[in-house]
């Protein structure tokens, strides 16, 4: 099979700048912490009416956003699904990014707890670099700049004058300090799944979304990443345990009644095997809907 995720026929074009409508940019789409050339780790945006709202900060966050054509420093707010390192790994160095990048507005970070320690920790490890620009290079503290809130339950999040966030929490063995969100626009509602396993309850939270985005894990590909992986056996048990297969996306979309799906967080996201519709072909047995594919810096927008 051809690679059809990372051909570069397919590469879309990077969204011009809109200040209206609402748009979905997925910024890095390969789930998992190795880096590859192919495929940025997890980080998506969305834009209403002009605000950006990051969820989830994936190596190589900040440098998507300008190649979506998002100001850094145009950030508002930060939403972290879990604590996995491919999704937290830039979390402080996207906010400092904007620092530097000439940040003059609070940004608001919500994830799990561990959120608001985390951000102390960064705060530490950069001491010396932050006071001795502000002394020499005359830049504002940025620390009060940073307001943090751990999530700690299901229910509302954030309520802004255009946006309603709420949080759902979803399992990703280990971890169950793990968050799916919800936005809330003038142009349609749109969720993201966070990393989970097979949850039926989903579909209640996501129910009538005009979008869902969700994570996928291709079986096939998993056993040909674990056959190369010195631990394999317990790797491969992870990745089932903890993610969510095509079929049960399929399921998940079909019980909740959205109106488009986007497979997103690959899982691998790098084998060159899998083609779009290896992706889509469990889904579609119980899907049918639109699937999309996402892949880096493809534009969406909500209907509205």
């Amino acid at each position: 099979m051809t690679d059809q995720r990372n051909a570069p026929e397919a590469a879309p074009t990077p969204p011009a700048s809109a200040t209206q409508g609402s748009r979905v940019v997925f910024l890095g789409t390969k789930g998992g912490p190795r880096i590859t050339l192919d495929a940025a780790n997890p980080s998506n945006v969305l834009v209403v009416n002009g605000t950006p709202f990051v969820i989830d900060c994936g190596a190589g966050v900040s440098r998507q956003l300008v190649r979506a054509g998002v100001p850094i420093p145009s950030i508002k707010y930060i939403f972290v699904t879990h604590h996995h390192s491919d999704h937290n790994l830039e979390y402080g160095n996207l906010f400092y990014n904007a620092w530097v990048g000439g940040l003059s507005t609070p940004i608001h970070a919500f994830g799990p707890p561990a959120l608001e320690a985390m951000t102390k920790s960064f705060w530490q490890l950069n001491q010396f670099d932050v006071d001795i620009r502000i002394e020499d290079e005359g830049r504002p503290d940025p620390r009060p700049l940073l307001i943090v809130k751990d999530v700690v339950s299901d229910g509302l999040v954030l309520e802004t004058q255009d946006v309603r966030v709420t949080a759902f929490r979803t399992p990703h063995p280990p971890i169950t300090e793990n968050f799916a969100y919800k936005f809330e626009t003038p142009h349609g509602t749109i969720v993201f799944s966070s990393d989970t396993n097979y949850n039926p309850k989903l579909a209640t939270f996501a129910r009538g979304a005009d979008v869902l985005v969700h994570e996928c894990l291709y079986l096939p590909a998993v056993d040909r990443l674990v056959a190369k992986t010195r631990n394999g056996a317990t790797l491969k048990k992870h990745l089932i345990d903890s993610h969510t297969s095509t079929e049960d996306v399929g399921r998940i979309a079909a019980a909740a009644e959205v109106k488009t799906l986007v497979l997103n967080h690959f899982v691998p996201g790098d084998d060159p095997l899998v083609s779009d519709d290896d992706w889509t072909e469990g889904v579609k047995k119980h899907y049918a809907g639109k699937v999309i594919v996402a892949k880096d810096l493809m534009e969406l927008m909500l209907p509205g």
